[in-house]
């Protein structure tokens, strides 16, 4: 049943790769067209385990593997913004454009070679594309990087081996192959980079909020994964856990995280960011239009779980309902796109790191909290939330934030923001909160023709394209940092193909398609 909306998934990711080095060819466009080669054929067999349940730990059954679209990203990602910050003449960040594209390869091909070594009788043409591939990735390493830069690449290799082996066991039927691949790759690649600054500080050198973005996510994350070891061993729904929960994140919070910072930025944390939120009067007003929409958003949550308590046989909430997240979400980013994007990016790295916490509380039943947002948050699961974690919220969050956050800001002084650069950090926006919405509430309502092999429907991608389109149009009025300069047929061509790979991928659609539509629009 996989098999025509994988083939249909494969074309629009090849079509994308082919779009984006029509545009940006150089060494790398080689490795990257035989990466994605030996990718499309290798996920057979990933999915093949999957199916036989041979596949080393539990990954989710409600996906195929998803090794194409996810060996993509980090690559193209990589080469595009080398390309865009080439042009502007900033050679820090064209440097790390390539060790971006080279990691991306390098953990791609590393996961691929995992499946086809586990793979019973071995695929002796699969393993000659990957060794062609692998050729190819590490001859142009050798001719592109420096010494520092391979180390680079490999110590983000190597926490990524590690990390994968206890969070995979640690969360089992969370990911895909591919989500895993994206998900722990991003993470590894964010804690590389956290060290590598750490150990090479400098004062007065880096912006503080890309500091608060780094030390944030990995302090998170590990606080995640002691948690998840100690109660391995005792119960965390009791009181006695619920307190030493509390207390050790206090003391991981104000002894670790803080100091760390404090390292980073050379002042107290919460100082500056208080003087942060607080510095203009946009600001001050911003936030207090974002806490409302939150409130409403609580509000939501909490309505329809009162009227579940009424219809007994009601038991999730239905798809319209699910989206309005996604409306309130464009009403949070868009006024912070146009007014002050640097507080929309330090506001969505505190609300990421409010997110996981609050789900760890969820997850261990931590008291007092922890059953009542169980009970909560079980009305909007869906069947991607298979494993012991609910993610689509923070999906959600990552796929609003990450354009915002990927945007090469050093790079937009110099003459990044012509043409449909100008558009990137709208990506989330346009592509999950305007698309995937649209797309779906339409298709769920009103559509009838399918495309073959999926739920999705014709009219839900059609109204999906058009809606898009009309997001732009509004953006160029509102925005006035936006200036097209005339490439209309890239954004709509880049636009239907992301749509077009909603209507097919089963992989997670929040987190994938702003991250192809900032790639395209990068290009």
């Amino acid at each position: 049943m996989l098999i025509k909306p994988v083939l249909a998934e494969s074309l629009v990711v090849f079509t994308i790769v082919l779009c984006v080095h029509m545009v940006v060819w150089d060494r790398y466009s080689w490795c990257t067209i035989a990466l994605a080669i030996q990718a499309f054929y290798v996920q057979f067999k990933w999915d093949r385990l999957l199916q036989l349940g041979g596949a080393v730990f539990q990954f989710r059954t409600t996906a195929n593997s998803g090794l194409l679209p996810a060996s993509m990203v980090i690559p193209l990602l990589g080469i595009v913004m080398k390309e865009r910050c080439k042009t502007s003449g900033v050679v820090y960040f064209e440097r790390f454009g390539i060790v971006v594209a080279s990691t991306g390869m390098v953990i791609a091909l590393f996961l691929s070679v995992i499946a086809v070594g586990i793979t019973k009788p071995v695929p002796t043409n699969t393993c000659i594309l990957s060794g062609v591939a692998g050729s190819l990735i590490i001859y142009t390493m050798k001719h592109s990087l420096t010494v520092s830069e391979v180390v680079e690449v490999l110590e983000v290799l190597l926490i990524f081996v590690y990390l994968s082996m206890i969070l995979l066991y640690l969360l089992p039927r969370c990911f895909s192959p591919g989500e895993a691949l994206l998900v722990l790759g991003g993470i590894s690649f964010i804690l590389n980079q956290l060290i590598k600054r750490s150990l090479n500080v400098i004062e007065g050198r880096g912006d503080p909020i890309d500091f608060f973005l780094l030390v944030l996510v990995v302090g998170v994350v590990l606080l995640g994964i002691f948690f998840s070891v100690l109660f391995l061993f005792m119960d965390s729904g009791t009181w006695t856990s619920s307190m030493f929960f509390h207390m050790m994140t206090a003391v991981l919070g104000l002894g670790v995280i803080m100091p760390w910072l404090y390292r980073l930025i050379r002042r107290n944390p919460l100082f500056w960011l208080l003087q942060f939120l607080c510095q203009t009067q946009t600001r001050v007003y911003l936030l207090g239009y974002w806490t409302l929409l939150a409130a409403s958003a609580c509000t939501v949550v909490l309505y329809q779980n009162a009227k579940r308590s009424s219809e007994s046989k009601k038991h999730q909430a239905p798809t319209v309902i699910r989206k309005c997240f996604h409306f309130i979400v464009v009403a949070t980013y868009v006024p912070g796109l146009i007014y002050d994007p640097q507080l929309l990016y330090v506001a969505a790295v505190l609300c990421l790191a409010v997110f996981i916490f609050l789900e760890y509380v969820r997850y261990f039943r931590i008291k007092p909290f922890g059953q009542m947002l169980r009970h909560l948050l079980s009305l909007f699961l869906d069947e991607r939330d298979s494993g012991p974690l609910i993610l689509t919220h923070i999906y959600l969050l990552l796929g609003m934030s990450l354009p915002v956050w990927l945007f090469p800001r050093p790079c937009a002084h110099k003459g990044f923001l012509s043409g449909t650069g100008a558009l990137v950090p709208y990506s989330g926006v346009l592509a999950v909160g305007v698309g995937d919405t649209i797309a779906s509430v339409f298709g769920s309502t009103v559509g009838e023709i399918k495309w073959p092999g999926t739920k999705k429907t014709f009219e839900g991608t059609m109204t999906a394209i058009f809606a898009q389109i009309i997001a732009v149009a509004l953006i160029l009025i509102f925005d006035i940092n936006v200036n097209l300069n005339s490439s209309y047929a890239w954004i709509l061509g880049s636009i239907s193909l992301v749509s077009l790979l909603e209507a097919y991928t089963t992989q997670i659609d929040n987190l994938f398609l702003p991250l192809y539509l900032q790639i395209l629009l990068m290009a």
